[in-house]
């Protein structure tokens, strides 16, 4: 069957490859060049972070940011299982453990009420993914931070240009980190940013995403020659990929309003099947203003959702689940962490589906994908 509504597709809204070209032409290709350092100026002047570093992706932002959170082996760090692998992994290559603890049923966050109790001697930093660019209760979390001297690092990947409370995601934990992958709402095919909100963090993060050396400071006259001075690993983002990343963020509220026109149309369209209880959709805090990253629904049980996608497959729309919760996955259970109760985590992985959702997606596909929808439900009440 011939997909013709992709479930996600790279855009260009503005001037993505002029600038990649000047990139080029500029002689300056690889990473730390003039549009590295226009992008992260333009994110630490509209998100109001104190420092911005692009790197070559999300995961390479986390693992920039365990390295900063010095996790030792036999320290823990709190999580959601609910979550894609980098968060954990980022963890697991310090020789920490993750500890994962249970999603809110609203928002499918991490449960900011359950955070306390899973707190040990070894814990050294909570790490809340912010879903489907909706915030975590990150007043809550903040203060249980500073109760046990913890470090907070936001896993921001869905929630660029997100806001909790007026403040964006990212910005309020120590640090944050953002994803510019290709199926996010700003993305340069593969990359991603380390926000660093606690100064003290700021000297060491150059160093160790340039390989361990004080090339930064090198560049800016402040040493005479650099050279090896800590761990470290090349996490710095080409300047070609920055250049059309730049490009993506000068239009971030043209973005944003039009993934907010796709989300709406989405919930007026299938509003009869939420009003009659057959799925549910997303749920929005009215103190949270999203992005509009993604558009899921939750089927009433695993063979209805499975059943769902193949018949989006079959009208050659691509509809796909998300994630296996860590904690059941073959290497979560591989680390000999303690048997856990998830109820509320293994029941929605088991039913979520995500709907096809892109800036170029227009509203006759939104249309059409919410209709075959409707249409399935009228068929699966015959059964």
């Amino acid at each position: 069957m011939t997909i013709h509504i992709p479930f996600n597709k790279p855009c260009i809204v503005g001037s993505e490859l002029i600038y990649v070209s000047q990139a080029i032409s500029g002689g300056h290709a690889s990473g730390d060049g003039p549009f590295t350092r226009r992008a992260q100026k333009l994110m630490e002047e509209r998100f109001c972070a104190a420092r911005v570093l692009l790197t070559t992706s999300c995961t390479a932002a986390l693992e920039l940011a365990a390295l900063l959170c010095e996790l030792r082996p036999g320290d823990e760090v709190i999580v959601p299982s609910f979550t894609f692998v980098s968060t954990a992994n980022a963890i697991v290559l310090r020789g920490a453990k993750p500890v994962f603890v249970d999603i809110r049923p609203d928002t499918l966050n991490i449960d900011e009420r359950l955070i306390e109790a899973a707190i040990t001697p070894r814990t050294r930093a909570i790490l809340p993914v912010h879903y489907a660019g909706v915030g975590c209760e990150m007043d809550e979390i903040m203060a249980i931070a500073r109760r046990y001297n913890l470090l907070v690092v936001e896993d921001a990947a869905q929630g660029v240009f997100a806001k909790y409370k007026g403040q964006w995601l990212g910005t309020i934990g120590h640090m944050g980190c953002y994803s510019f992958h290709e199926t996010k709402n700003f993305s340069c095919g593969e990359g991603g940013a380390l926000t660093i909100n606690e100064p003290d963090l700021e000297k060491r993060a150059e160093i160790l995403r340039e390989k361990g050396t004080n090339r930064s400071q090198f560049l800016r006259g402040q040493v005479d020659k650099y050279t090896w001075v800590d761990i470290g690993s090349s996490y710095v983002l080409s300047d070609i990929l920055a250049a059309f990343l730049y490009g993506q963020l000068e239009h971030m509220e043209k973005i944003t309003a039009r993934r907010g026109e796709i989300f709406n149309l989405y919930v007026n369209l299938l509003a009869p099947l939420v009003d009659s209880g057959r799925i549910r959709t997303p749920f929005i805090p009215d103190h949270c203003t999203s992005n509009y990253h993604m558009f899921y629904l939750l089927a009433a049980n695993q063979d209805e959702r499975e059943a769902l996608i193949a018949h989006l497959r079959q009208a050659g729309i691509l509809a796909v689940f998300h994630y296996v919760p860590l904690h059941s996955s073959p290497f979560g259970k591989s680390l000999g962490l303690p048997q856990m109760n998830l109820p509320v985590t293994d029941d929605t992985s088991s039913r979520l589906l995500r709907l096809p959702m892109y800036y170029d997606l227009s509203d006759r596909d939104v249309t059409e994908v919410a209709e075959t929808v409707l249409d399935f439900y009228q068929n699966w009440n015959s059964q």
